[in-house]
């Protein structure tokens, strides 16, 4: 059983290292073959130059595609999977195109595993946790009232003046400014065209209490059934969304007014400069820390009294290991590699894993990866 690892960028390599050092069979796939060399060349040399063709000709059944690609490659990579009997992993959102191959990756008895990163991933996987514990807590009870959040941003340790800064190209970042978000707000949804529309305050819950400024991201309702929510339960508050350092609205402010009058290819254009921009002034120097706070929280209320309150925090900042980001994107998806090939991983297209035991399992290793990881309970 051959790991196809396709793609080493920067969020790649701890977990493509964690792999091939743990004595995996691992072929890499780059489309620029020496970048893959800088990266791992000190322990393979079993290096490709990357194309759907040449992948598919190495590919055997029951051999693991992972792609560390642009989005709009999982979907192809996924469909040979199917064609060649093989498993597929990447730490992206399910695309719809994605989800509609659940019915053959089934047939063809194989895993299309996504959503096994950070955010989407580790927040998953605090999430199933938390809604379990809460089920099994003498405090569950249907009339109870819900709130559910999840936060999670990477953001420069040392603060700059422009609150955030860059580890790769910004141009992601400026166009996730212009998407619409869905989420659930004082029991009804909440829709917002642009995220600094809906912005708020949240106070992280870490060992010195840190407050952030907060906004929800994509569409977040159909988590609630993902992680377990019951058809009946009442939630005031339903959330995921991204954390920024506080100030960041501000610093920022020319930016959002900008991207509202931005139209068309001239549009495309223009946002191109900004994220050229931005990478010249705001990018990471070389051995800078950067930070990635993660909060996943549940609440439950009775007369408008909290009976039941715990909350993952998360803290974590790049060190001797590299940045925090990529030890936090790319372990937990080799972890869950090494899940799909012991078959502890249902079949079809899935998100991050809900099964107790590998939940635990995979938390206790993530532990490893921050610097500070705990449950507090609020009660």
């Amino acid at each position: 059983m051959t790991i196809h690892w396709c793609g080493t960028g920067l969020s790649a390599i701890p977990g493509l290292r964690r792999l091939i050092e743990g004595g995996h069979e691992i072929t890499v796939w780059n489309r620029t073959p020496e970048k893959a060399e800088e990266a791992v060349g000190d322990l393979t040399n079993r290096i490709m130059a990357f194309s759907v063709d040449a992948l598919s000709a190495e590919v055997q059944p029951g051999d693991v595609v992972v792609s560390m690609l642009p989005g709009d490659w999982h979907v192809p990579l996924a469909e040979m999977c199917i064609a060649k009997g093989a498993h597929f992993v990447s730490s992206s959102y399910i695309a719809p195109e994605m989800r509609a191959l659940d019915g053959a990756a089934r047939e063809a008895g194989i895993c299309l595993v996504n959503e096994v990163g950070l955010d989407p991933g580790i927040d998953h996987l605090m999430a199933h946790h938390l809604v379990a514990d809460y089920r099994a807590s003498d405090e569950c009870d249907a009339d109870n009232v819900l709130s559910f959040i999840s936060y999670c941003g990477g953001i420069p340790k040392h603060p700059n003046p422009f609150r955030y800064k860059f580890s790769w190209s910004p141009l992601g970042v400026l166009k996730a400014l212009r998407s619409p978000s869905r989420s659930i707000r004082d029991f009804s949804e909440l829709n917002v065209a642009r995220p600094w529309h809906a912005l708020s305050s949240y106070t992280a819950p870490l060992p010195a209490p840190e407050t952030f400024e907060v906004y929800p991201n994509r569409d977040s309702i159909p988590f609630m059934a993902d992680y377990g929510f019951d058809a009946d339960w009442k939630v005031k508050e339903f959330v995921r969304g991204t954390l920024r350092l506080n100030g960041w609205a501000e610093a920022w402010g020319d930016v959002f007014a900008e991207i509202e009058t931005l139209e068309g290819p001239e549009g495309e254009a223009r946002l191109r400069e900004m994220s050229d921009s931005f990478w010249a002034e705001n990018a990471y120097e070389e051995d800078e820390p950067d930070r990635v706070v993660l909060c996943v929280s549940l609440r439950a209320e009775r007369e408008g009294m909290p009976v039941w309150h715990k909350t993952y925090v998360m803290d974590a900042w790049g060190d001797a290991r590299g940045t925090a980001m990529a030890r936090l994107v790319s372990i937990p998806l080799s972890l869950v590699v090494e899940a799909v090939m012991n078959r502890e991983i249902p079949v079809g297209v899935t998100p991050a894993p809900g099964d107790p035991k590998l939940v635990q399992r995979l938390l206790g290793e993530i532990d490893r990866l921050a610097q500070h990881l705990q449950v507090v309970d609020h009660l």
